[in-house]
């Protein structure tokens, strides 16, 4: 295992986020590596198809200002500067790629689940990281 300068933590803002993240800052500080975190939302539209005939914008903006107080509560507690905090709108696998790339993390640390058979062949966010990533990730197994 080589050297990492910088270090991406994708969380979901669960509690879970907290195991994940001291996997991520226990390399971070082992590498002296600069540390960077990010919350990807969902757009509902993309969620729910589409097909809503509801305005969600306010919903979507309430969603934002919680998540975005969440991420800087979460990233404060890990001494992560605001400069590298990003809350980003879209698909996570996507954006955590392209996020990676656009800061040149050199590791990605996120959580798994863990799971198998049907749930593995659909999918998770942790395993379309995996497949896509231009650098290394880490998944931390969370839950049971």
């Amino acid at each position: 295992m080589g050297e990492y300068n910088h270090i991406l933590v994708a969380v979901d803002l669960t509690e879970e986020a907290r195991h994940v993240s001291k996997r991520a800052c226990a390399l971070g500080k082992a590498f002296s590596a600069t540390m960077s975190c990010m919350h990807v939302i969902e757009p509902l539209s993309l969620a729910y198809g589409g097909d809503i005939p509801m305005d969600l914008s306010t919903i979507q903006e309430q969603i934002q200002e919680t998540a975005k107080k969440q991420l800087a509560d979460f990233a404060h507690s890990l001494s992560i500067p605001d400069e590298n905090q990003h809350l980003i709108f879209g698909r996570p696998e996507t954006e955590i790629h392209n996020l990676a790339e656009q800061i040149g993390a050199d590791l990605i640390v996120v959580g798994s689940h863990g799971r198998h058979g049907l749930a593995l062949l659909l999918g998770s966010t942790a395993n379309g990281v995996l497949h896509g990533a231009s650098c290394d990730v880490l998944a931390v197994r969370v839950g049971n």
